[in-house]
């Protein structure tokens, strides 16, 4: 693990160009390209840091056209684009509205994903207005929707959000993370999930309810019937420690379940007709980027962290093993991801710890990071395996499962005391 680039205006997601550069949407600022000197392995450095978009209002998301031209990026209203240079990082004079009418008071991420399996297919997610938006019950308010554009045809103003497009899911409250597995094409996001949330007038909020990896079909026009359908929000969500809710005889982890107080018309039997998440994680640990490694074998999570639980949790980078398309936990694991690496202490988080956002592979297999909190980017690769193979996210030879000893073999502990260097170091 190597602290590779430091002083950046929280970076959110980040791209890689087809010449090398790395993208990295600097919120509130606007897109910027880093250049690398690089002797392999972990050993790089910034060379050239120049503005490929200055532009406050971009806020997170980002993309590349499979021929690496043409550049998406988004701000809380609306989805661009722009012709892109990658030999000068640089773009055209004017930019092209995609989609719009997206802007909202909280959740304000707008997150693209160019389909890699269908050309010319942008999906936007949007998240929801409040903690619990009532709105979100309405199709037409667009809220907490997950959608693809076809990019192919573009109205003149661009698509309106709210009404056009296909709908991939709805009832997502922020569906931060999302991505296109690699092989089959389908479509997972990941989800986080309500705050301060009460049942049958117990506060359960410390475990509950779960943050969620979602599943929504294809987009080549493969049939996956729970395609377009409501997955809870905001009546239903995930149970993550069934235990402790008031009667939950019928749950389990995954299942889901009624928030505050149950009646004739929102109940746990109405909740279980909504579509249930993949995977259930940990409650509260704010799932914000979601990509599979070069060989899809392994799906990579960035837990931003927690700040509604009185033990900090998340503030990580996890990994979930993959087979065939979908991953290998049951729906109701409560250990599906391996932790890769982490704060040394969370107990000073969220103010003085890193917080991981935009992940990206290069093409040596390399994973690069972002920390909106510090400003920071960091590269990690697996260490050569005692058979003299390397393991998964590197370009050469297949991986072991992440759940084996193998997974020791990251740089792990090179990381966090680095970390615990570094920050008992730093005043803020």
């Amino acid at each position: 693990m190597a602290l590779v680039a430091t002083g950046l205006t929280k970076p959110r997601s980040i791209q890689f160009d087809s010449a090398g550069n790395l993208l990295v949407v600097q919120s509130g600022v606007g897109i910027a390209s880093l250049a690398f000197q690089d002797a392999g392995g972990l050993c790089l450095s910034v060379t050239t840091q120049q503005t490929v978009v200055d532009a406050g209002e971009l806020n997170h998301g980002i993309a590349l056209s499979q021929d690496g031209r043409t550049l998406y990026a988004s701000s809380p209203e609306a989805a661009y684009s722009w012709e892109y240079d990658p030999g000068t990082a640089k773009v055209g004079a004017s930019n092209k509205t995609l989609v719009t009418g997206m802007t909202t008071e909280d959740h304000t991420t707008r997150t693209l994903l160019l389909s890699q399996k269908v050309d010319g297919i942008l999906l936007v997610s949007r998240g929801s207005t409040s903690n619990v938006d009532l709105q979100t019950l309405d199709l037409s308010s667009g809220h907490s929707q997950i959608k693809a554009f076809n990019l192919s045809s573009v109205p003149e103003s661009g698509y309106q959000f709210d009404t056009e497009g296909l709908r991939l899911g709805w009832g997502l409250r922020n569906s931060v993370g999302v991505a296109e597995h690699p092989d089959t094409g389908g479509i997972y996001s990941v989800e986080n999930s309500v705050d301060q949330i009460m049942r049958e007038g117990k506060d359960v909020h410390q475990d509950n309810p779960g943050e969620e990896m979602n599943f929504h079909g294809y987009l080549n026009g493969t049939e996956y019937a729970p395609q377009g359908s409501n997955y809870g929000y905001p009546s239903c969500f995930a149970a993550w420690v069934p235990s402790d809710l008031p009667l939950n005889s019928n749950l389990s982890v995954g299942s889901n379940f009624a928030m505050g107080d149950q009646n004739n018309t929102i109940n746990d039997t109405f909740c279980a007709g909504r579509t249930p998440p993949r995977l259930t994680f940990q409650a509260h640990m704010a799932p914000l980027d979601l990509k599979f490694n070069n060989s899809a074998s392994e799906a990579w999570v960035s837990f931003h962290g927690s700040w509604d639980r009185s033990d900090p949790v998340g503030y990580k980078l996890s990994v979930i093993p993959f087979k065939d398309g979908e991953p290998v936990a049951a729906p109701d694991n409560n250990t599906a991801t391996t932790d890769i690496f982490q704060n040394s202490d969370n107990s000073v988080c969220p103010q003085h710890c890193f917080r991981p956002v935009g992940i990206a592979f290069d093409a040596q297999g390399r994973l690069f990071v972002s920390s909106d909190a510090t400003g920071e980017i960091y590269v990690i690769e697996r260490d050569v395996s005692s058979d003299g193979t390397k393991a998964s996210g590197s370009s050469s030879a297949a991986s072991p499962s992440p759940t084996s000893g193998a997974v020791k073999e990251w740089k792990y502990n090179l990381f966090v005391l680095f970390l615990a260097l570094v920050y008992s170091s730093l005043s803020f």
